[in-house]
């Protein structure tokens, strides 16, 4: 967890007003009592997880992938090839969103837009260093072109079914 306590109120805040802004279906699926808080998110989304990455084409047409997600800061982060077709799509439409789910054990969905973040920027070494440690390698080391990227998310929501069970883990 290097999440701030600056950082888990502001990700509360965003997942307050998502919430309020979801539509009625979603919020009788993700009842009061199976939303997960800022503070349990950041308890449970640790490691690597499998997420599902949905960008858009050119002509508007969606696309989905799975990427390495790993969640730092309230923020998730991922490395792709330059060259991956989501890479090329993100640099020209930075809208994305990311799901994470683990059958219905828990469900972490986000809609934002993706930066880029180059080994100038302030927070580059420190994502650098986490994916090496948990790699054994850097991801800039896998091929000539390792992007790295992070979702600065405008609308997110998390669940668990039995919220109990995925705490007590």
């Amino acid at each position: 967890m290097k999440e701030t306590v600056a950082e888990v109120t502001e990700m509360q805040g965003l997942l307050d007003t998502a919430y309020a802004r979801s539509t009625q279906h979603l919020r009788n699926i993700i009842k009061d009592q199976r939303r997960l808080d800022a503070e349990e998110l950041v308890r449970v989304l640790t490691g690597m997880c499998t997420l599902n990455l949905a960008t858009v084409t050119a002509r508007g047409e969606p696309r989905i992938s799975a990427v390495d997600g790993h969640f730092l800061h309230a923020r998730w982060v991922f490395t792709t090839s330059g060259s991956a077709a989501k890479a090329r799509q993100l640099r020209k439409r930075p809208a994305a969103s990311l799901s994470y789910v683990d059958g219905e054990r828990i469900g972490v969905f986000s809609h934002g837009d993706v930066e880029f973040l180059t080994p100038e920027h302030p927070d580059f070494a420190e994502i650098e260093e986490h994916l090496t440690n948990h790699y054994g390698s850097s991801p800039s080391s896998w091929g000539d072109d390792i992007v790295y990227c992070r979702l600065q998310p405008h609308w997110m929501v998390g669940y668990a079914f039995d919220k109990a069970a995925v705490l007590k883990d």
